[in-house]
């Protein structure tokens, strides 16, 4: 595999890095492991071992590397998921935490792994850019209300309504 982009997201696993890829791959339905190496021997991993997944999701290549537990992921990194519909965001909202990750405030879910996602609809973005200050005050002040982002509120915030 060759490196095609000039900047790759580089995500630390504790361990499971290649059960993190496969899951993301099947929620996604939309990309593919391109290398994968393991540990050889006298590494810091056990020999054989996954030690890197290098891999590509919905056109973003990113690395997924198995490094123990001296670091751990948490929300100062997270991934934006911009959805097309309110379906999207149901269906990414029950699946990306499956398995032991947990929803949290604001669009954003945890996946089992650690790493933190938000679950964003397109629309939100168009909202946020408005040049009339009362309607993103709105938008922001109904975020901050729920967890899963409901677009029908958004939009009824947005309006005014």
């Amino acid at each position: 595999m060759q490196i095609q982009h000039k900047l790759t997201p580089f995500i630390w696993y504790q361990r499971g890095a290649e059960d993190a890829v496969a899951h993301y791959l099947k929620v996604f339905g939309s990309g593919e492991v391109q290398h994968t190496q393991r540990w050889g021997e006298n590494a810091p991993g056990e020999a054989g071992t996954v030690m890197v997944v290098q891999f590509e999701l919905l056109g973003l290549q990113m690395t997924a590397f198995n490094g123990g537990p001296h670091f751990k992921l948490n929300e100062a990194f997270s991934l934006t998921v911009a959805c097309d519909d309110q379906a999207e965001v149901d269906r990414l909202w029950e699946q990306l935490p499956a398995g032991g990750g947990r929803e949290k405030a604001c669009g954003w879910v945890e996946d089992a792994w650690g790493l933190s996602w938000q679950i964003i609809p397109r629309v939100w973005f168009d909202m946020i850019r408005d040049p009339d200050p009362a309607r993103v005050q709105r938008v922001f002040q109904a975020v901050w209300q729920m967890q899963k982002l409901d677009i029908a509120a958004l939009q009824r915030a947005y309006g005014g309504v």
